[in-house]
């Protein structure tokens, strides 16, 4: 089983950047697939990006691309979200996920969840 926690979210205005983190405690991070997911005000929750255990495969939702980079440092148990030039329609919870068997775009592709970071940005 695995445990995480996420951190970083904040009050940003359009077109700064914040840097998303997701710190892992309990078995080999390097086992498991990391995905980061969100959820805006009144709506459902869905993919942001997703990396592999290896770092060498990431998807990401077609919204974020160019913006946003995924990436992983599996020495310190943690995954990032980088995210750049951020919109207002990017305010939402960001959630953290795990699995260490599925990797892919869907919530069930995920076993493991965090509670969330928000972020807000404001036009």
């Amino acid at each position: 089983q695995v445990r995480l926690v996420e951190s970083g979210g904040g009050l940003v205005q359009a077109g700064d950047s914040l840097r998303l983190s997701c710190a892992a405690s309990g078995r080999t991070f390097s086992r498991y697939n990391m995905g980061w997911f969100r959820q805006a005000p009144g709506k459902e929750r869905e993919f942001v990006a997703a990396v592999i255990r290896n770092g060498v495969i990431t998807y990401y939702t077609d919204s974020v691309k160019g913006r946003f980079t995924i990436s992983r440092d599996n020495a310190k148990n943690t995954v990032y979200l980088q995210m750049n030039s951020l919109k207002p329609e990017d305010t939402a919870v960001y959630y953290c996920a795990a699995d260490e068997d599925r990797f892919g775009r869907l919530e069930y592709d995920y076993g493991y969840w965090g509670q969330g970071t928000q972020v807000t940005v404001s036009s």
